[in-house]
């Protein structure tokens, strides 16, 4: 089989909270997904090495912030403003540097951006199709609710969400990414891929947060 080299992984940015970035096991919150203006945190990119077979650090920085409210069908979206600094050789699968910004929404669980596609479901195990392509549809499933994991910002316990590709043929391709929200604190880890690749391109990391 030819070598695939679409994009299995686009990058999203959620929300999380205010850390001392200590080891500790973080409480939960019942504000899921941390939607308070105010709240910001920062993400650091790390690029998997070949030849270490290790992950290494970029140098690219996603701070992300909640700037602000808007009400649209009588519905409050929350808008998220993403700058991104470091990718000036424009790594790959990394943001581009520069402003982004994205209005989300929890509906019952689900994280919704204003078009109306779900970028996350905390309480939904069944699979969900995220888009469909010519060579094969995407699809996200939530796996399980209480997978500790440790990053820069301290243990969380974190639902877990896997990403992967059923090919045109049927089978599931080798890319595989890996989603971690913690109740109150929101995303803390995500990793992004190519689908023909069975290990992540780059993993980004919760490295500091703060909540009002």
């Amino acid at each position: 089989m030819k070598r695939i080299v679409y994009v299995l992984f686009f990058a999203l940015m959620l929300s999380s909270c205010s850390s001392d970035n200590d080891d500790n096991l973080q409480t939960t919150s019942s504000n899921f997904y941390a939607l308070t203006v105010g709240n910001q945190w920062v993400y650091k990119n790390y690029k998997y090495n070949a030849e270490t077979e290790d992950y290494e650090d970029t140098g690219v920085v996603d701070s992300v912030s909640i700037i602000g409210t808007e009400t649209i069908n009588d519905n409050v979206y929350y808008n998220f403003k993403r700058v991104t600094t470091g990718n000036e050789e424009g790594i790959t699968l990394c943001n581009a540097n520069g402003e982004h910004y994205e209005l989300l929404r929890d509906s019952l669980g689900y994280l919704i951006d204003d078009g109306g596609m779900i970028k996350y479901a905390n309480n939904d195990f069944t699979e969900r199709t995220m888009s469909q392509q010519d060579w094969g549809t995407i699809y996200d499933q939530l796996v399980a609710l209480d997978n500790e994991i440790t990053v820069e910002a301290g243990t969380f316990e974190s639902s877990y969400t896997q990403r992967y590709v059923i090919l045109s043929n049927g089978e599931q391709a080798n890319g595989l990414d890996h989603y971690y929200y913690a109740d109150g604190f929101g995303l803390i880890f995500d990793t992004s891929s190519f689908v023909s690749d069975d290990i992540p391109i780059i993993k980004r990391r919760l490295d500091s947060y703060v909540i009002e």
